[in-house]
């Protein structure tokens, strides 16, 4: 009794019956005013390639001809002949060892990673690309791969540089082309000649690679043996020198090391037929040739010495080399342990004295960057892969024992020294247009670091793949090669990223950027096929320990976002009905939180399964189009109902689970041909409310816009009629997020009764946003207890006269046809009197500005009074209306005078979101209860009726 004098008034009556769960707004900003808490209420690619890859002759090449030679070949290089001695006598024994060291365990900690990758099973032609993109996906196999020929194709440039130096250096001095005469542009003409006997080389490469280079590689045996022999010389010169040291000299002034291209003797002055003569080298410091001319202030005070230019390893020149002797650029080559006074003044009679001055500075992480190149080519058997009688085993076997090898001769290096024929024209092209950017830099010196930048970042991807597969444990994962373990991987990794930026900190950021803009390339463009690599597992493992993280249950309300299950209706052809459900969805949405598409198809799975997987594709392809991020879930169940309710229930995964339902309101339903239509969607609210789940009802929705259009202005107004957790705040919220909403601004409406104080709610709804942080109008609206028109009793009499109809369900097709064109033209006629009668007679909808308890007390009783004598004379007009089922009569009065209000104050809102109330709880009254829901939202565009989930979904708190 004390509740039906709460709810006694009749313009709440439609949402009586959730009272409990969802109070009346105007009770809970009385809550609110004191700012009290709220209540947390494949087909395989393999086969697909084998399938394609031509039939060729049986490869024959084992593990020493196919791996060991090749990689031997490709680590014993330019560098090593050219620079390592340069590098030893910069960085010293000690240095020079701890370089050495570090490239050498760099490639062979990636070797072992190789070796378990490449004995994980068949490989193929395809090399280390083949590799690396089955371990971690065609993205890094693409970007990894072009990073390699990059290198590779800068490593031609090298060699190329590396060749001519020798040639114009030490072979032919006489046929450089570029000539000069001081110090400084030596060094230009020599960058001048190497750029023209590059360029004349790489053409002459070029062409024999276009006309085949398998009869180069017929001769590799013998590029090998002179390398063997080359390395050989070297030691056997050591040990010549430690006896018999050469008569090569150094001509010395002071400690500083003099050029003899200038002069011939290495003296100030000499005796000839007993007579003091001086020397070219006294007029290259004297303004002249006598012996009183005056002369550089050094050159006075110093003496000319000459030493011996390699005096052998019994002389103590290694503990002269332990230590480093780095110099900047330009700065004079001296021999430290020689005396040397230094002068006050010098003065140059000559534009460059004949000092042997340093072309580059040195330090150590330069040096590392030089000489790592002479340790890559690690690769040049996996490379051959396609051509190896037994990849599996060739290849760890021979590269490493390759790496041994090359480590083992340059640690001992170190203390020794102080188109129609098949080829790819247009690649070809490409490949000679890269290399001659390298022969225009010109410098092997920055070159090196170049190309060491490419393999670094190859093998880096190397060892990241085979540390991946190991940690995954993936069944799959199971080389041959057993010595082998993540923590050697990992390391690899690491020495192979900490080289690249000792090396360059910025050709390595290059490198990445480089390598980054492949990856997304393809990624972009999308991979043809999945392969299972690394990546996509450990995708799924990353995943499932997130899933696993994920509590179970409710989030926090701070953290609480629409998890949507979209309910998407098909036609016979299984395509979408109302796409525009999931255009709204992604304005809602933005690509954050889960996004599930579901749909159910009915009948058997085993008679619809061909049915099922068309209509998924077609939801895919739509999904695509509207940019809706999310996954599809198809269900086929033998009814609609089940397989809906299926869907509230088991959608989603632990706790990544939808709590929000998205679906469009039953156009159909009032259909004759489809009586029932009905039932499936108020079963469904029922279910959403039975799961705690919010609901979100689009009618109207094929007048929603597309992603591609743009409100330049207007309103989402929210009708706020009882407490639903805030979600009706929230979802304008959100949708202004998106570019279609973005300049529409936000009203909030809320409905004061006669015993509720509107300015103080005003008030109160005010304060409430500003602590929500969101912006909008408010606006009060006051519905004033008056007579039930006789519009609603007609309302009401034609609803439950069409519900007896269809209990009935004997009369025929063309019947209910009928009943039903007859009800529509009552309907409309009914509904044009109402209109017009109330803008006649409708009390003014204003803010009562001097309510007191006395004026609410007496306005109520006359109101009484005024409604039984309004009851009796209606009754007189119509006896049928007095056997109308009086709860159905108030509904529909509610119905009806919020429709007239929400029409009065939003019919040209852009969207309007409202209340849904729920349906009876007596299942006998669900026609009646979309019927009360038709004349809501009667004559508005865009609606979007929404229910709270039981639970808050926004706070004023942070």
């Amino acid at each position: 009794m004390e509740r039906e004098n709460i709810y006694e008034g009749k313009n709440m009556a439609l949402f009586e019956e959730e009272m409990d769960s969802n109070p009346m707004v105007s009770s809970l900003l009385n809550k609110l005013a004191n700012y009290t808490n709220l209540s947390q209420g494949v087909v395989e690619h393999e086969e697909d390639e084998d399938s394609k890859r031509k039939e060729i002759k049986a490869p024959r090449m084992g593990t020493f001809i196919g791996v060991y030679l090749p990689c031997l070949q490709n680590i014993l290089g330019v560098i090593l002949f050219l620079r390592l001695t340069w590098i030893v006598g910069a960085a010293g024994i000690l240095e020079s060892f701890i370089i050495v060291f570090m490239c050498c365990t760099c490639t062979m900690l990636t070797a072992i990673s190789m070796s378990a990758i490449a004995t994980n099973g068949v490989v193929p032609a395809g090399g280390s690309y083949y590799m690396i993109s089955r371990s971690l996906g065609p993205e890094f196999g693409g970007a990894v791969g072009l990073c390699f020929y990059l290198g590779t194709t800068f490593a031609g440039a090298m060699y190329i540089l590396g060749t001519i130096e020798i040639f114009l250096t030490y072979i032919s001095p006489s046929a450089a082309i570029f000539h000069s005469e001081d110090g400084e542009g030596e060094n230009v003409a020599m960058l001048n000649n190497m750029r023209v006997y590059g360029t004349c080389t790489l053409a002459l490469m070029a062409m024999v690679v276009f006309v085949g280079v398998k009869y180069v590689n017929k001769l590799a045996l013998v590029f090998l043996a002179c390398v063997i022999l080359s390395i050989l010389a070297i030691y056997a010169g050591v040990i010549k020198t430690a006896f018999d040291p050469p008569s090569i000299s150094v001509c010395l002034l002071g400690n500083r090391t003099l050029s003899k291209r200038a002069f011939d003797t290495c003296a100030k002055y000499e005796y000839r037929n007993n007579e003091t003569v001086t020397t070219d080298l006294w007029k290259l410091f004297c303004n002249g040739s006598m012996l009183s001319a005056k002369c550089d202030d050094y050159f006075a005070q110093n003496n000319v010495t000459e030493i011996k230019g390699i005096p052998g390893i019994a002389s103590g020149i290694i503990r002269e080399n332990l230590w480093s002797a780095y110099a900047d650029k330009g700065a004079f080559v001296e021999k430290k342990d020689k005396p040397s006074i230094p002068a006050s003044e010098e003065i140059k009679f000559i534009s460059s004295p004949p000092y042997v001055l340093t072309d580059i500075m040195t330090y150590f992480t330069m040096l590392v960057g030089i000489y790592f190149p002479s340790v890559t080519g690690i690769m040049a058997g996996s490379n051959r892969s396609g051509d190896l009688r037994d990849a599996q085993k060739s290849i760890p076997t021979g590269t490493i024992l390759a790496i041994v090898t090359t480590s083992f001769i340059c640690i001992l290096l170190v203390f020794g020294h102080g188109k129609a024929n098949g080829e790819p024209t247009w690649a070809l092209l490409l490949t000679a247009l890269i290399c001659e950017i390298g022969i225009l830099i010109a410098s092997l010196d920055s070159v090196a670091p170049i190309l060491s930048m490419f393999f670094l970042m190859c093998y880096m991807f190397v060892n990241l793949a085979c540390a991946v597969q190991t940690l995954l444990r993936t069944p799959n994962w199971r080389p041959r090669f057993k010595f082998y373990h993540w923590t050697l991987s990992f390391l690899g990794m690491s020495l192979c990223l900490a080289l690249m930026f000792i090396c360059s900190w910025y050709y390595a950021l290059f490198a990445m950027l480089i390598a980054g803009c492949i990856y997304k390339y393809i990624e972009y463009r999308g991979a043809e096929k999945e392969w299972g690599d690394g990546i996509r597992g450990l995708s799924l493992n990353a995943a499932r320990f997130a899933l696993l993280r994920v509590e179970h249950g409710p989030p926090h309300t701070k953290n609480w976002r629409p998890q949507v299950l979209v309910m998407l209706n098909l036609d016979s052809e299984q395509c979408v009905k109302h796409p525009r459900l999931l255009s709204f969805n992604t304005q809602l949405k933005a690509g954050k939180g889960l996004t599930i598409v579901g749909s159910v198809l009915e009948g058997t799975y085993l008679d619809k399964h061909q049915e099922a997987q068309r209509a998924e594709e077609n939801i895919r392809s739509l999904m695509g189009a509207e940019k809706t991020k999310g996954f599809c879930q198809l269900v086929v169940s033998s009814s609609l109902r089940d397989g809906m309710s299926h869907l509230i229930q088991s959608a989603g995964l632990g706790g990544m689970k939808h709590n929000t339902v998205l679906m469009a309101w039953p156009e159909s339903w009032k259909q004759s041909d489809n009586p029932f239509s009905w039932k499936n969607f108020v079963d469904t609210i029922r279910d959403t409310t039975a799961a705690q789940q919010a609901l979100m009802v689009a009618k109207n929705i094929d007048m929603f816009p597309q992603n591609q259009e743009r409100f330049s202005e207007g309103n989402i107004d929210v009708w706020w009629i009882v407490h639903d957790g805030g979600m009706l705040m929230l979802l304008p919220f959100l949708l202004r997020q998106h570019k279609v909403w973005r300049k529409c601004r936000m009203r909030i409406f809320t409905v004061a009764q006669m015993d509720d104080n509107s300015i103080q709610m005003k008030k109160d709804l005010q304060m409430f946003l500003y602590h929500l942080r969101i912006s909008a109008e408010v606006e009060v609206v006051e519905m004033v207890e008056n007579d039930i028109s006789a519009f609603t009793y007609e309302k009401t009499l034609m609803m439950e006269q069409r519900s007896q109809m269809l209990k009935q369900m004997q009369l025929s097709k063309n019947e209910r046809e009928r009943e039903a064109q007859l009800i529509h033209d009552r309907n409309t006629a009914s509904h044009s009197a109402a209109v017009a009668k109330t803008k006649e007679v409708a009390t003014p909808e204003k803010v009562q500005m001097t309510w007191t308890k006395e004026k609410l007390i007496s306005e109520k009783h006359k109101n009484k009074d005024t409604n039984a004598a309004g009851f009796r004379d209606l009754f007189t007009l119509k006896p049928e209306w007095g056997n109308l089922n009086q709860s159905n009569v108030r509904r529909m009065h509610t119905a009806v005078k919020l429709n007239g209000v929400v029409l009065n104050k939003s019919q040209d809102a852009q969207l309007v979101l409202l209340n849904m109330p729920g349906p009876p709880k007596n299942r006998q009254g669900d026609e009646n209860y979309m019927e009360f829901l038709e004349v809501l939202t009667e004559g508005l565009n865009r609606v979007l009726l929404v229910r709270g989930g039981g639970r808050e979904v926004i706070t004023i708190y942070s």
